[in-house]
């Protein structure tokens, strides 16, 4: 204390002037703890008083509720039951509720009048050096009184107050007597007699309801130990313990056993009513923690609610990705713009699904050093980018789940259960973009079982890609079934952009993408410039794409070493930054290629307009974006003949080749002439309106929205609720063995996952204000 002094009174300068100063501060500082613990008193005090006043209320609502019916003659047959049960009430527990308030004012007053007592004021405190060592004694004198406080309100709740202090018995005794107060008011029913008692005890139980609730409010309640939660599980395992002979009776009183243990035992009064009393105290503790976390939820793994419900109102589409701008890759780009264009018309509410990344993972992802502190940030700038290339106003809403980087992938993984994250008042339709990827670690809910319909689209072709790692003949074998495994298990129904990926069950092969709207106004400005006589084309060829060898890299390198003496004096710009950046440029110095390398950039760049020919020799890629952007600009495309390609072919000024010689020709024929002006129909075909209408028919979506009342809707809402077929017995098998290998961290880790992904971290609940996942799944919330 001394060291946080003296630098202050030094800071007022030498002499009496700095003393002055230092003693004003501290005065100032006194006054506002001394104020600040009156009002702390205060408060208490207005607490205790409010309880007392509800309690009052309460019973005076109570007895004039009762003495109504009494003004009529009862029915001679049950004129003793009233009567007596109203004595009860006056006699037995109105007494109790006056010494209850009795004693709760002589706490309150106590409670002020010891704090004063143990707390001695400092010598010397109108000297100019004030010990401020009373702060922490009225500090420690709050603190312990209020603990004792705090003490003395749970040993009395819990039956274990000393003989003075049991008059939160009469609780407890209210409770046994509303029993006996149920039971007669039932046989008085039965003989056609009073039926108000009935009604007084509900009002009677409300009351102890509210004041309960009301005084729980501030209470600290201790965590569940695991006595207390075997006694649980044990209880609710009754039928299942009786088909092994265990009697019920046995059940029971091992149950009492084990939680008369604990600090939060039964009382005398519950052990003596019986096993109902049993089950309400064990209830009421359970669910006294769980209010204390804070947790709420509307569904669960073993109580999975009713399924979202079609009726007149509209339907919901959740678009689950795996990427998210400003990383401007496919599975960022193409699942914005199908959310956008599905919310157009304004038949469904549609949500985009992103992954949200903590800062060191957006560090290493996100270009140009792109960060945001909070997924509200990431979604304006989602918006703003997507508002600037749409022709109308997007409409749609924007949801993230936690999810991680992955260096080795190269690719973001969920991290938790992903369908936790859409609400189950909006689990209707699913579109999951790379279901395969979203789903091998996945241990969550069932897709299928959350959702009425289930789509996934497939856009990338992982095995091409691990073919090229090491050991990769190996990994591609596994990853082939596992990505069968789990597109089985989670998906109605699949489809794949090209017919180089992989053949999966529920597939079917259709290209539903379109470009984005602003490279087909670029491709209309460049025709209105040639029809003005004016030069569309001023450069010669480029290549554009992230720098990694399977993104084309290796093919060009090889096919321009190859060729360097037929291509001579053809020069090639390359746009790209990647992992592999450094080998590629190495490599092509080596090798004494004619390419200019520049960093990587927007494919709808001003200074890429001029390009006459975009060259893309891939063969890994299932639907090439940058293909279909060039095409839409009015470009020459010369690519691999290849499945990936297939829907490109038929486009007049797309020129594919399957040799390398091939490749030579292509590429003297493109820079010798001037491509072809695309026509109404093929604009249409590359456009997103296209790509909806041709996904909407091949998911079976437009039958899907248009019919609610079909049988395939019926079907698909009821099949798991009545006796499945084969089919679905073996696709829930395979989701069911999934599940519990990918509860195994064991498992998770020697398959490549990141750790601790089964569950989201503490940093993803701080930025997204998640309840820790010992919360949202806690080990007694069976």
């Amino acid at each position: 204390m001394e060291a946080w002094v003296s630098p202050i009174a030094g800071a007022g300068g030498r002499g009496r002037g700095g003393d002055d100063s230092a003693f004003s501060f501290l005065s100032k500082g006194w006054r506002e703890v001394r104020d600040s613990a009156s009002a702390d008193l205060r408060l208490m005090r207005a607490r205790a008083d409010s309880l007392r006043t509800l309690a009052d209320r309460e019973l005076e609502h109570l007895l004039a509720s009762a003495s109504t019916p009494l003004a009529a003659p009862p029915p001679p047959l049950a004129v003793g039951a009233p009567i007596a049960e109203l004595e009860f009430v006056r006699k037995q527990i109105q007494p109790k509720i006056s010494e209850l308030r009795r004693q709760y004012a002589s706490r309150d007053r106590e409670l002020g009048r010891r704090v004063l007592e143990r707390w001695v004021p400092p010598r010397g405190a109108t000297s100019a050096r004030v010990d401020l060592s009373g702060i922490t004694a009225i500090r420690n004198a709050i603190v312990s009184e209020a603990r004792d406080a705090e003490k003395w309100r749970r040993t009395a709740w819990n039956g274990e107050a000393d003989t003075e202090e049991k008059e939160w018995e009469v609780v407890r005794m209210i409770r046994v007597g509303l029993k006996e107060l149920e039971r007669r008011s039932q046989s008085s029913e039965l003989l056609g007699g009073f039926r108000g008692t009935g009604e007084l005890v509900e009002k009677f139980k409300s009351s102890l309801k509210s004041f309960n609730m009301e005084s729980e409010g501030y209470k600290e309640v201790p965590p569940l130990d695991i006595t207390e939660t075997l006694a649980n599980l044990i209880r609710q395992s009754g039928p299942f313990l009786d088909q092994f002979g265990l009697r019920r009776d046995l059940c029971d009183k091992l149950v009492e056993t084990l939680y008369s243990k604990q600090n939060h035992s039964l009382s005398a009064e519950a052990t003596l009513v019986g096993n109902d009393s049993l089950a309400d105290d064990l209830d009421l503790r359970i669910a006294s923690v769980l209010q204390s976390t804070g947790y709420h939820t509307d569904d669960g793994f073993w109580n999975e609610p009713t399924k979202y419900e079609v009726s007149d109102t509209k339907r919901h589409i959740a678009v689950v990705t795996t990427a998210s701008l400003p990383w401007m890759t496919g599975t960022a780009v193409n699942p914005l713009f199908r959310a956008a264009y599905l919310a157009k018309s304004e038949k469904q509410d549609v949500t985009l699904v992103v992954p949200w990344l903590c800062r060191s993972d957006q560090e290493l992802v996100y270009p140009y050093s792109v960060t945001f502190n909070s997924p509200e940030e990431q979604e304006t700038y989602i918006r703003n980018w997507v508002d600037e290339r749409l022709g109308f106003a997007s409409n749609f809403k924007i949801s993230f789940y936690p999810g991680k980087f992955s260096k080795e992938r190269r690719s973001i993984l969920p991290a938790g259960d992903t369908s936790q994250f859409i609400s189950s008042r909006e689990a209707d339709i699913a579109i999951l973009e790379e279901p395969e990827h979203l789903n091998w670690y996945h241990h969550g809910k069932r897709w299928t079982e959350k959702f009425n319909h289930v789509v996934g689209i497939v856009h990338t072709n992982y095995l091409e890609y691990i073919k090229r790692e090491k050991n990769g003949a190996l990994q591609a074998f596994l990853v082939k079934h596992i990505n069968n495994w789990v597109t089985r298990a989670y998906c109605d129904k699949v489809l794949r952009l090209s017919a180089a990926t992989q053949d999966l069950p529920k597939s079917i092969v259709c290209n539903v993408h379109g470009v984005n709207p602003k490279f087909l106004k670029i491709g209309d400005k460049l025709t209105a410039d040639r029809e003005g006589g004016q030069q569309s084309f001023s450069k010669g060829a480029y290549f554009l794409g992230k720098m990694v060898w399977a993104k084309g890299y290796r093919e060009l390198v090889d096919l321009l070493a190859k060729h360097k003496g037929d291509l001579e004096g053809f020069k090639l710009d390359v746009y790209g930054s990647g992992e592999d950046s450094q080998e590629v440029h190495s490599t092509a110095r080596k090798l004494d290629l004619n390419l200019k390398f520049f960093k990587g950039m927007d494919h709808a760049d001003d200074s890429l307009h001029r390009y006459k020919v975009f060259i893309n020799p891939s063969i890994s890629d299932v639907l090439c974006t940058a293909t279909a952007e060039a095409l839409a600009m009015g470009k020459f495309v010369v690519c691999a003949e290849h499945p990936s390609n297939e829907f490109f072919m038929s486009f007049p000024n797309c020129l594919t080749y399957k040799t390398s010689d091939e490749f030579v020709a292509r590429v003297k024929e493109a820079m010798a002439r001037e491509p072809q002006p695309l026509t109404p129909e093929e604009r249409y075909n590359l456009s997103w309106e296209a790509a909806t209408e041709r996904f909407m028919e091949y998911s079976d979506l437009d039958k899907v929205l248009n019919d609610n009342s079909s049988p395939r809707l019926r079907e698909t809402r009821s099949r798991r609720t009545s006796q499945p077929s084969f089919s679905n017995a073996v696709d829930g098998g395979l989701a069911f063995a999934h599940r519990c290998l990918t509860g195994s961290e064991v498992l998770r880790l020697a398959t490549g996952a990141i750790p601790g992904t089964r569950d989201y971290d503490e940093q993803h609940c701080a930025d997204m204000g998640l309840l820790p996942p010992q919360v949202q799944h806690p080990l007694y919330g069976w």
